[in-house]
């Protein structure tokens, strides 16, 4: 860890507390209320320093399914975009996120809601100190599960910083905890983490398109392996929840 600044980021002190919390708490909970399979994990095994990880967003059991699936080397200083409208207007949440993902605040209206500083944190600064980040381009988890558009800013931060990508499809998590529930849906329904080759920007490549060579990337990923960790078709997953039996 390069950083010289010691704060709740890079403390080794708040480290151990998150793996505590993340770890001894959340990843247990989580893994018990849903079947997890990880695939992709041999992909990561020359990855150091910052990076930035990006994935698709569909339920509230992402952040905790990434956290958990990663090497604990790799997660150990992990910082997570969160919506500073949300999870950072309360003192409570903004509390927990803060020991359960070392998140940091990402301002997703353009107005800075609330009154809440996002200026206090500089994503690219934390990148700069050796802080890795997860950030979920699409700014907001998916309706109905499918892959939406992807702001620039994840790329433009890793092209900025000169930092690697890793694309990670998180796959059966909105249909076992769909937006809008208070918990996942009982009977340990399948979902899965798949990482991805590292990727870097091209010389010359235009932030857009490392951005749509991203999550072209994640949805290949979702493609690939959404049969081996549900059991189901790719047209199966698409018929409506409600039109199941």
């Amino acid at each position: 860890m390069p950083a010289a600044i010691r704060d709740r980021f890079t403390s080794r002190s708040h480290a151990a507390a998150r793996f505590i919390a993340q770890r001894g708490l959340l990843k247990p909970l989580v893994w018990s209320v849903t079947s997890v399979t990880v695939l992709g994990r041999e992909r990561l095994a020359n990855v150091e320093d910052s990076y930035v990880v990006v994935a698709n967003h569909t339920s509230h059991l992402d952040t905790p399914l990434i956290m958990g699936a990663l090497p604990r080397r790799l997660a150990r200083y992990l910082a997570v975009g969160a919506a500073a409208d949300y999870f950072f207007d309360v003192w409570r949440r903004r509390g927990l996120t803060a020991l359960f993902f070392n998140a940091f605040p990402v301002d997703r209206t353009g107005a800075n809601a609330r009154g809440v500083s996002t200026r206090a944190v500089s994503a690219k600064a934390l990148l700069n100190r050796g802080v890795p980040l997860l950030i979920f381009p699409e700014g907001t988890r998916s309706r109905d599960g499918s892959l939406g558009t992807f702001k620039p800013g994840a790329a433009a931060l890793a092209s900025s910083a000169e930092v690697p990508v890793l694309p990670v499809a998180v796959i059966g998590a909105h249909a076992a905890h769909p937006r809008g529930s208070n918990w996942p849906k009982p009977g340990r329904l399948p979902v899965g983490v798949v990482f991805g080759e590292p990727l870097t920007t091209f010389p010359g490549e235009l932030r857009s398109e490392f951005t749509e060579r991203i999550r072209s990337a994640i949805l290949t990923l979702t493609e690939e392996n959404s049969e081996r960790i549900l059991g189901v078709s790719a047209t199966s997953r698409r018929i409506p929840e409600g039109d199941r039996s």
